[in-house]
């Protein structure tokens, strides 16, 4: 595990000051251009939906689409995107939540999970958990379980594992890097 930890970390670039001054930005672009590590990180989280008992994993908009689908067909499960509001057509289930300024709201086709669905929720980054937060309330409301939640890369320091374990009841919560 250590040398996956280390391929991925040395694909990933800090950018300075972004989105705004005093931010470092952790750019994933540089991983996803690799296909040697893209391939590694795809494998490392299949085999966590594998762990899990997932039948379903659910992508929170964006970075969550680009890493979820992949995952999705290496381990055989389906895929649901989670996207912001507005963004989905027909009938949905929308959940706000708070940011740091302000709130949000995401939205799912709710017809696409039901009660025999185990879900991985699937995302980048681990900052604040607001965002994940809101996606396992969605998918509860949609009447399907939360198998847990992985993410690539987890920002300690801001705090979003310990807002997250309550909502998760027991689900693991499972980060390949935490920095």
């Amino acid at each position: 595990m250590t040398d996956i930890k280390e391929l991925l970390l040395s694909r990933i670039r800090d950018v300075a000051d972004y989105p705004e001054p005093g931010v470092m930005f952790k750019d994933i672009t540089p991983l996803l251009a690799d296909p040697a590590a893209f391939t590694v990180l795809t494998d490392a989280l299949a085999e966590i939906v594998g762990r899990a008992g997932a039948t379903k994993i659910v992508g929170l908009e964006a970075r969550g689409f680009i890493l979820g689908a992949p995952v999705a067909v290496r381990a055989g499960v389906g895929f649901i995107p989670v996207r912001k509001a507005g963004k989905l057509p027909g009938a949905t289930l929308s959940q706000a939540y708070d940011l740091e300024y302000g709130s949000a709201e995401i939205e799912v086709h709710a017809e696409d999970l039901s009660a025999a669905d185990r879900v991985l929720v699937i995302d980048d980054v681990l900052a604040t958990g607001g965002t994940a937060e809101a996606s396992v309330q969605l998918i509860r409301r949609a009447g399907a379980e939360v198998a847990g939640l992985a993410v690539l890369m987890e920002l300690g320091f801001l705090g979003g594992r310990a807002r997250l374990e309550p909502a998760l009841s027991g689900a693991p919560l499972e980060a390949l890097l935490t920095v």
